[in-house]
């Protein structure tokens, strides 16, 4: 049976007990052996995170001792799963360089807040178990732009900007929305969905984050 460990806390706007939940229905219902803890001092236990098939954080902002990350950035690269959404992975530790180093990302704005209608394009182009079959769809949550490593893969997009600002003078642009990378000998996946619990009773996106802990957890 393969082993999970879901972390979730940090800033409670983004409900980190309620979407961990949500994660680990998910993926009881494939099997996995879930743990769910919610102090971050479980990152210490370096043998435990290596011996774990998927590492799921929960946590937004908060901050992190590096010796924590030092472990986590080891357990993925020698294999371990690394699976999130929205701020719960990718606006994380915001003073961690090697913790954004290894995720592919980092938040920098949501431009018209929540309630922004947008469209998640799902890229023909890129040939992936995790978005197959799966088309283009609405949501209506904050778009996040992201700062983003250029190596990751990505595997949809969304278009900016819709709500107007001084950075929409830059014309537009396919931002990021789901993406894959690989850390050593580890595979990390990102969906940016994920402001709120909810979001996730749309089909796709429930779809796109189920196929993701999937493949992150080979």
């Amino acid at each position: 049976m393969k082993r999970a460990l879901i972390v979730f806390g940090g800033w409670e706007g983004h409900a980190p007990k309620p979407i961990s939940e949500v994660f680990s229905k998910i993926l009881v219902g494939e099997e996995f052996d879930v743990e769910l803890s919610d102090t971050l001092e479980i990152f210490s236990d370096l043998q435990k995170l290596s011996e774990t098939d998927l590492i799921v954080p929960v946590w937004t902002m908060g901050k992190i001792d590096d010796a924590l990350v030092k472990n986590i950035c080891g357990a993925v690269a020698s294999g371990t799963g690394l699976a999130g959404c929205h701020g719960g992975m990718c606006d994380a530790f915001r003073e961690s360089t090697d913790w954004q180093f290894m995720t592919g990302s980092q938040w920098v704005a949501h431009p018209g807040n929540d309630g922004v209608e947008y469209t998640v394009n799902i890229l023909k182009s890129a040939s992936s178990p995790i978005t197959e079959g799966i088309d283009d769809f609405k949501v209506k949550s904050e778009q996040y732009y992201l700062h983003v490593d250029p190596a990751i893969n990505v595997l949809a997009t969304t278009n900016c900007p819709i709500a107007d600002g001084p950075y929409a003078a830059n014309g537009a642009v396919a931002m990021p929305v789901v993406y894959t990378k690989r850390w050593g000998k580890g595979r990390v996946f990102y969906n940016s969905l994920g402001h709120s619990a909810g979001i996730f009773d749309i089909p796709e996106a429930h779809e796109l984050m189920r196929r993701g802990f999937l493949w992150a957890a080979k």
